[in-house]
């Protein structure tokens, strides 16, 4: 059965959807979706292969059409002009590029050009804005080498950079961990962290369960729809998680933290 929790009506929304629906290929993939995302919350959208999670993501980016309403900060996402909703709403996406021959002070630049005025050089904001990002994710030393020269993991922290670097009220991530080692996965976490505590909502996708559960809340999807929305402590969201995973893996508490384990 699906179970969701909307906050109540004394907490923010940072995106809201009532109704959605989406298709690819003309398959129907996401199904009459209805969700209030809170502000100033980590929320992380899990689910098996093919469930929708990252379709769901570029709808409430606003990059695929849709049916029914999507609503960013209290304001249908339809209403907002294209510059001012990159402004407040930073994307990242799976498998994303940039040219090779940047450098990667320069690809992290691009996530600051909502808010430069057309040709004009980069602020002061703009560069400590920049260089802030750079700092968070341990991109600055390299600053200047061409993207082309870096690995994977560390092409994933430019991007990161990027995303950072608009400085948006609402950051919506998919698989923003592909690639990255431990170390640096718990850098991300530490900055998602950081970045709540700031105000900001940050809405994930993440195939590693364990470290989805660290977020505020779970949005549990199969075949596209929403099964369950709930915090991550709660007994609700572990049942919700193991069921949608066909009982394979099995939520457990170690040294304070939840995590997944497969179940043998």
């Amino acid at each position: 059965m699906t179970e969701i929790s909307i906050p109540n009506g004394d907490v923010a929304i940072a995106i809201e959807t009532r109704a959605v629906s989406a298709s690819l290929g003309g398959q129907e993939v996401l199904h009459g979706i209805s969700l209030a995302l809170p502000q100033a919350r980590w929320t992380s959208i899990v689910g098996p292969n093919g469930a929708g999670k990252s379709t769901l993501l570029k709808v409430l980016a606003g990059l695929l059409p849709h049916s029914g309403e999507v609503a960013l900060l209290g304001r249908p996402l339809a209403d907002w002009r294209g510059r001012e909703r990159a402004q407040q709403l930073s994307w990242l996406g799976q498998n994303e590029s940039s040219a090779d021959d940047l450098t990667v002070y320069d690809v992290a630049m691009l996530g600051r050009l909502p808010h430069q005025v057309w040709l004009a050089p980069a602020s002061r904001a703009d560069h400590a804005a920049v260089e802030r990002a750079l700092r968070a994710t341990q991109a600055w030393d390299w600053r200047e080498r061409p993207l082309g020269q870096l690995s994977g993991g560390e092409r994933q922290r430019v991007l990161l950079a990027r995303a950072l670097a608009v400085e948006a009220q609402v950051l919506l991530m998919d698989e923003p961990l592909a690639n990255l080692d431990p170390p640096h996965q718990t850098d991300w976490l530490l900055s998602v962290r950081a970045l709540v505590a700031e105000g900001k909502t940050v809405i994930s996708v993440l195939h590693e369960i364990s470290l989805a559960l660290q977020a505020d809340a779970l949005v549990v999807m199969a075949q596209g729809r929403v099964m369950h929305q709930g915090g991550c402590a709660d007994a609700a969201t572990h049942r919700a998680l193991e069921q949608v995973f066909g009982q394979r893996i099995a939520v457990h508490q170690l040294a304070g933290q939840w995590v997944a384990l497969p179940r043998i």
